[in-house]
């Protein structure tokens, strides 16, 4: 008799509003997986994800020392407890500090430059462009900016 394999467990690592509706779209993929959601303590997000586990990361996280700090040792708590196998992230500033940890831990780790109109690099997308192991874009343009990034396409 040959043993399964157990399921991998996936952590979404992502802020709320567009962010999180993006990766929302991925549903189909994710759901399949034991997942939890790292993300922004809001209405948005407390409704979207009502029947998911969510942890809240402090906010705001864009170009906030403080909490980047702060969301470092939730992440080593976070990633230490649910012990996940892979993480993704839409972005955008929470990605870093729970990639960073991630990497320590020997965590795989997959980041998605989402479709924006203006093909412009985000800071979170420079930042975890060489720190990650998959860099996905969703427009073509960006290649050129990330030559070893995979076009993913558009989730609509």
């Amino acid at each position: 008799m040959v043993k399964s394999k157990k399921p991998i467990k996936i952590g979404l690592i992502t802020s709320s509003g567009g962010h999180l509706f993006k990766l929302y779209q991925l549903k189909s993929w994710w759901n399949k997986y034991p997942h939890f959601f790292v993300t922004q303590n809001d209405p948005f997000a407390n409704n979207l994800l009502k029947n998911h586990q969510i942890y809240h990361a402090n906010f705001p996280e864009n170009r906030n020392i403080t909490n980047f700090f702060k969301n470092l040792i939730l992440a080593y708590k976070i990633l230490s407890k649910e012990k996940p196998q892979l993480l993704f992230s839409t972005g955008a500033g929470i990605a870093p500090p729970f990639f960073i940890i991630a990497k320590l831990l020997g965590i795989k780790t997959i980041f998605m430059e989402t479709f924006i109109l203006i093909p412009k690099p985000t800071l979170s997308g420079k930042i975890l462009y060489h720190l990650t192991n998959y860099f996905l874009v969703q427009n073509k343009q960006l290649l050129k900016t990330y030559p070893q990034a995979r076009f993913w396409g558009s989730c609509l």
